[in-house]
Protein backbone atom coordinates (compact mmCIF):
# COMPACT_ATOMS: atom_id res chain seq x y z
CA UNK A 1 0.00 0.00 0.00
CA UNK A 2 1.46 3.28 -0.92
CA UNK A 3 2.44 6.02 1.55
CA UNK A 4 0.69 9.20 2.20
CA UNK A 5 2.64 12.15 1.71
CA UNK A 6 2.27 16.07 1.53
CA UNK A 7 4.31 18.69 -0.84
CA UNK A 8 4.68 21.97 1.03
CA UNK A 9 5.57 24.53 -1.52
CA UNK A 10 7.83 27.38 -0.48
CA UNK A 11 7.26 30.72 -2.33
CA UNK A 12 9.83 33.33 -1.73
CA UNK A 13 8.60 36.97 -1.74
CA UNK A 14 10.64 37.96 -4.65
CA UNK A 15 10.95 35.96 -8.21
CA UNK A 16 12.69 33.50 -7.65
CA UNK A 17 12.31 29.71 -8.13
CA UNK A 18 9.40 27.71 -5.79
CA UNK A 19 10.81 24.93 -4.03
CA UNK A 20 9.02 21.86 -2.79
CA UNK A 21 9.29 19.86 -0.31
CA UNK A 22 7.77 16.41 -0.17
CA UNK A 23 6.87 14.78 3.39
CA UNK A 24 5.88 11.47 4.25
CA UNK A 25 2.81 11.09 6.58
CA UNK A 26 4.92 9.07 9.63
CA UNK A 27 7.43 12.04 9.39
CA UNK A 28 4.80 14.08 10.60
CA UNK A 29 3.16 12.01 12.96
CA UNK A 30 6.82 11.22 14.65
CA UNK A 31 7.54 14.64 14.72
CA UNK A 32 4.33 15.88 15.95
CA UNK A 33 4.91 12.92 18.51
CA UNK A 34 8.29 14.28 19.64
CA UNK A 35 6.87 17.85 19.83
CA UNK A 36 4.07 16.45 22.29
CA UNK A 37 6.19 14.39 24.49
CA UNK A 38 9.01 17.48 24.57
CA UNK A 39 6.14 19.68 25.31
CA UNK A 40 4.63 17.27 28.39
CA UNK A 41 8.12 16.75 29.80
CA UNK A 42 8.81 20.88 29.66
CA UNK A 43 5.33 20.84 31.48
CA UNK A 44 6.59 18.28 34.17
CA UNK A 45 9.65 20.54 34.61
CA UNK A 46 8.15 23.31 35.34
CA UNK A 47 6.04 21.90 38.00
CA UNK A 48 8.32 20.25 39.63
CA UNK A 49 10.57 23.62 39.67
CA UNK A 50 6.82 25.43 40.82
CA UNK A 51 6.61 22.35 43.61
CA UNK A 52 10.28 23.22 44.27
CA UNK A 53 9.91 26.95 44.77
CA UNK A 54 6.98 26.36 47.24
CA UNK A 55 8.62 23.86 49.40
CA UNK A 56 11.38 26.61 49.90
CA UNK A 57 9.00 28.90 51.02
CA UNK A 58 7.12 26.80 52.97
CA UNK A 59 10.62 25.91 54.35
CA UNK A 60 11.53 29.68 55.22
CA UNK A 61 8.62 30.77 56.85
CA UNK A 62 9.13 27.41 58.90
CA UNK A 63 12.34 28.34 59.66
CA UNK A 64 11.15 32.30 60.83
CA UNK A 65 7.93 30.99 62.85
CA UNK A 66 10.65 28.76 64.90
CA UNK A 67 13.19 31.14 65.46
CA UNK A 68 10.20 33.63 66.43
CA UNK A 69 9.35 30.70 68.59
CA UNK A 70 12.30 29.95 69.86
CA UNK A 71 12.65 33.70 70.73
CA UNK A 72 9.38 33.70 72.81
CA UNK A 73 10.48 30.54 74.71
CA UNK A 74 13.39 31.95 75.69
CA UNK A 75 11.67 34.67 77.11
CA UNK A 76 8.73 33.11 78.86
CA UNK A 77 11.74 30.77 80.08
CA UNK A 78 13.45 33.79 82.07
CA UNK A 79 10.16 35.38 83.26
CA UNK A 80 9.76 31.67 84.78
CA UNK A 81 12.98 31.64 85.89
CA UNK A 82 12.40 35.05 87.84
CA UNK A 83 9.24 34.31 89.34
CA UNK A 84 11.12 31.19 90.86
CA UNK A 85 13.77 33.13 92.14
CA UNK A 86 10.85 35.23 93.68
CA UNK A 87 9.34 32.43 95.11
CA UNK A 88 12.27 31.24 96.52
CA UNK A 89 13.04 34.14 98.20
CA UNK A 90 9.18 34.56 99.28
CA UNK A 91 9.66 30.88 101.01
CA UNK A 92 12.94 31.42 102.72
CA UNK A 93 11.38 35.14 104.01
CA UNK A 94 8.13 32.66 104.85
CA UNK A 95 10.27 30.13 106.88
CA UNK A 96 11.62 33.13 108.67
CA UNK A 97 8.45 34.60 109.71
CA UNK A 98 7.45 30.74 111.06
CA UNK A 99 11.06 30.95 112.57
CA UNK A 100 9.18 33.67 115.32
CA UNK A 101 5.63 32.11 115.46
CA UNK A 102 4.64 28.50 116.51
CA UNK A 103 3.70 27.75 113.00
CA UNK A 104 5.23 25.14 110.98
CA UNK A 105 4.99 24.27 107.14
CA UNK A 106 6.80 20.66 106.06
CA UNK A 107 5.06 20.35 102.93
CA UNK A 108 6.68 23.61 100.93
CA UNK A 109 9.36 22.83 97.99
CA UNK A 110 10.22 25.85 96.19
CA UNK A 111 12.99 24.15 93.85
CA UNK A 112 11.41 24.25 90.72
CA UNK A 113 14.57 23.78 88.86
CA UNK A 114 16.34 25.59 85.94
CA UNK A 115 15.03 25.71 82.44
CA UNK A 116 16.95 23.64 79.88
CA UNK A 117 17.42 25.84 76.71
CA UNK A 118 16.09 24.25 73.46
CA UNK A 119 18.97 23.25 70.36
CA UNK A 120 18.38 26.55 68.05
CA UNK A 121 18.42 23.33 65.37
CA UNK A 122 16.32 20.63 66.93
CA UNK A 123 12.54 21.50 65.97
CA UNK A 124 12.00 18.17 68.64
CA UNK A 125 13.97 19.41 71.66
CA UNK A 126 11.67 22.69 71.03
CA UNK A 127 8.80 20.65 71.52
CA UNK A 128 10.32 18.93 74.40
CA UNK A 129 11.50 22.21 76.11
CA UNK A 130 7.47 23.45 75.61
CA UNK A 131 6.16 20.56 77.64
CA UNK A 132 8.96 21.01 80.33
CA UNK A 133 7.80 24.92 80.41
CA UNK A 134 4.42 23.89 81.00
CA UNK A 135 4.77 21.37 83.61
CA UNK A 136 7.15 23.68 85.34
CA UNK A 137 4.03 26.68 84.55
CA UNK A 138 1.81 24.39 86.79
CA UNK A 139 4.54 23.38 89.45
CA UNK A 140 4.94 27.61 89.84
CA UNK A 141 0.87 27.74 90.48
CA UNK A 142 1.08 25.63 92.61
CA UNK A 143 3.78 27.15 94.54
CA UNK A 144 2.42 30.44 94.20
CA UNK A 145 -1.23 29.13 96.11
CA UNK A 146 0.80 27.91 98.14
CA UNK A 147 2.40 30.89 99.33
CA UNK A 148 -0.47 32.92 99.35
CA UNK A 149 -2.09 30.25 101.81
CA UNK A 150 0.88 30.52 103.76
CA UNK A 151 1.06 34.30 104.11
CA UNK A 152 -2.79 34.60 104.51
CA UNK A 153 -2.20 32.39 107.86
CA UNK A 154 0.98 34.39 108.79
CA UNK A 155 -1.03 37.54 108.67
CA UNK A 156 -4.01 36.30 110.52
CA UNK A 157 -1.34 34.96 113.28
CA UNK A 158 0.19 38.42 113.60
CA UNK A 159 -2.69 40.26 113.76
CA UNK A 160 -3.82 38.02 116.86
CA UNK A 161 0.23 38.30 117.99
CA UNK A 162 0.51 42.29 117.13
CA UNK A 163 1.70 43.21 120.55
CA UNK A 164 4.71 39.93 120.61
CA UNK A 165 5.54 41.22 117.10
CA UNK A 166 6.24 44.64 118.08
CA UNK A 167 8.10 43.58 121.28
CA UNK A 168 10.39 41.07 118.90
CA UNK A 169 13.35 42.51 118.22
CA UNK A 170 13.72 42.10 114.34
CA UNK A 171 16.20 44.72 112.94
CA UNK A 172 20.11 45.57 113.00
CA UNK A 173 20.16 47.55 116.22
CA UNK A 174 23.14 49.84 114.32
CA UNK A 175 24.76 49.78 110.70
CA UNK A 176 28.04 48.62 110.01
CA UNK A 177 30.07 45.13 109.90
CA UNK A 178 29.64 42.46 112.18
CA UNK A 179 33.43 42.05 113.22
CA UNK A 180 32.22 39.07 115.79
CA UNK A 181 29.78 36.57 115.65
CA UNK A 182 27.62 34.99 118.19
CA UNK A 183 28.93 31.65 119.61
CA UNK A 184 32.87 30.69 120.34
CA UNK A 185 35.31 32.64 119.68
CA UNK A 186 38.81 33.73 121.13
CA UNK A 187 38.99 36.01 123.36
CA UNK A 188 41.14 39.27 122.29
CA UNK A 189 43.07 40.06 125.25
CA UNK A 190 43.87 36.74 126.74
CA UNK A 191 43.12 34.22 123.38
CA UNK A 192 41.82 32.09 125.49
CA UNK A 193 38.35 30.74 123.71
CA UNK A 194 35.12 31.83 124.93
CA UNK A 195 31.31 31.85 124.42
CA UNK A 196 30.76 35.45 122.58
CA UNK A 197 26.70 36.27 123.69
CA UNK A 198 25.94 38.71 121.07
CA UNK A 199 26.93 40.03 117.95
CA UNK A 200 29.66 43.11 117.50
CA UNK A 201 28.98 45.52 115.01
CA UNK A 202 31.78 48.23 113.99
CA UNK A 203 31.78 51.94 112.88
CA UNK A 204 32.62 54.85 113.57
CA UNK A 205 32.00 55.98 116.59
CA UNK A 206 29.09 58.25 117.47
CA UNK A 207 26.88 56.07 115.14
CA UNK A 208 23.64 55.74 115.96
CA UNK A 209 22.16 52.29 118.02
CA UNK A 210 18.28 51.95 117.50
CA UNK A 211 15.90 50.07 119.54
CA UNK A 212 15.15 46.67 117.39
CA UNK A 213 11.45 46.46 118.95
CA UNK A 214 9.37 48.45 121.44
CA UNK A 215 10.14 48.18 124.78
CA UNK A 216 10.81 49.64 128.21
CA UNK A 217 14.87 51.29 129.19
CA UNK A 218 15.40 48.91 132.32
CA UNK A 219 18.93 50.23 132.64
CA UNK A 220 21.03 52.30 131.63
CA UNK A 221 24.29 52.88 133.15
CA UNK A 222 28.13 51.62 133.31
CA UNK A 223 28.72 47.76 133.69
CA UNK A 224 32.33 46.20 134.14
CA UNK A 225 33.82 44.49 130.56
CA UNK A 226 30.99 46.50 128.46
CA UNK A 227 31.52 50.38 129.84
CA UNK A 228 28.40 52.42 129.13
CA UNK A 229 25.50 49.87 128.64
CA UNK A 230 21.52 49.73 128.10
CA UNK A 231 18.98 47.29 128.54
CA UNK A 232 15.65 46.97 126.95
CA UNK A 233 12.67 45.07 128.27
CA UNK A 234 10.48 43.93 125.73
CA UNK A 235 8.13 41.57 127.46
CA UNK A 236 7.37 38.02 126.81
CA UNK A 237 10.92 37.40 128.75
CA UNK A 238 12.53 38.44 125.81
CA UNK A 239 15.32 41.74 126.77
CA UNK A 240 18.35 43.30 124.42
CA UNK A 241 21.42 44.58 125.55
CA UNK A 242 23.44 47.19 123.88
CA UNK A 243 27.58 47.71 125.38
CA UNK A 244 30.50 49.90 124.57
CA UNK A 245 28.16 52.59 123.81
CA UNK A 246 29.80 56.53 124.01
CA UNK A 247 26.63 57.66 124.66
CA UNK A 248 23.37 56.68 125.91
CA UNK A 249 20.22 59.19 124.79
CA UNK A 250 17.51 56.47 127.08
CA UNK A 251 16.79 57.15 131.04
CA UNK A 252 15.58 54.36 132.81
CA UNK A 253 11.64 53.87 133.26
CA UNK A 254 11.00 55.08 129.42
CA UNK A 255 9.23 53.32 126.57
CA UNK A 256 10.79 53.23 123.02
CA UNK A 257 9.43 52.43 119.99
CA UNK A 258 11.34 49.93 116.91
CA UNK A 259 13.95 52.17 115.13
CA UNK A 260 14.06 54.89 117.85
CA UNK A 261 17.71 55.85 118.39
CA UNK A 262 18.49 54.96 122.23
CA UNK A 263 22.34 55.70 122.39
CA UNK A 264 25.33 56.05 119.97
CA UNK A 265 28.52 53.50 119.42
CA UNK A 266 31.29 54.06 121.06
CA UNK A 267 34.54 52.71 122.40
CA UNK A 268 33.64 52.36 126.55
CA UNK A 269 34.65 49.47 128.43
CA UNK A 270 36.85 46.41 127.70
CA UNK A 271 36.85 46.97 123.93
CA UNK A 272 39.38 47.39 121.20
CA UNK A 273 38.09 49.83 118.69
CA UNK A 274 34.45 51.46 118.41
CA UNK A 275 32.04 48.96 118.00
CA UNK A 276 28.63 47.69 119.57
CA UNK A 277 28.02 44.86 121.55
CA UNK A 278 24.47 43.54 120.98
CA UNK A 279 22.49 40.83 123.09
CA UNK A 280 19.09 39.17 123.00
CA UNK A 281 18.13 37.48 125.77
CA UNK A 282 15.28 35.26 126.11
CA UNK A 283 14.17 34.49 129.78
CA UNK A 284 17.82 35.17 130.65
CA UNK A 285 19.40 32.98 128.12
CA UNK A 286 21.26 34.62 125.33
CA UNK A 287 19.95 33.81 121.57
CA UNK A 288 21.68 34.59 118.69
CA UNK A 289 21.17 38.09 117.29
CA UNK A 290 20.76 36.70 113.65
CA UNK A 291 17.13 34.38 114.30
CA UNK A 292 15.11 37.45 115.26
CA UNK A 293 16.48 39.62 112.63
CA UNK A 294 13.79 39.78 109.27
CA UNK A 295 16.25 42.74 107.53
Amino acid sequence: MPQRSYTILVVPDRASTTKRFRVGHRAILATCAAAGAATLALSGIGIHYAGLIDHAEDNRLLRDENAQLRSQLRLVQEKVAHIDETLDRVGRFDQKLRALTSLSDQERNLAIGPLDAPDAHDAEAIEDAHDDLGEKLEALVDEAAKSERSLAELQRYFEDQKSLLASTPSIWPARGWVTSDFGSRLDPYTAHRVVHKGLDIANRAGSAVIAPADGVVVYAGAESGYGKVVVLDHGFGVKTRFGHLSKIEAIVGQKVRRGQQIAAMGNTGRSTGPHLHYEVRVNGIPENPRKFILE
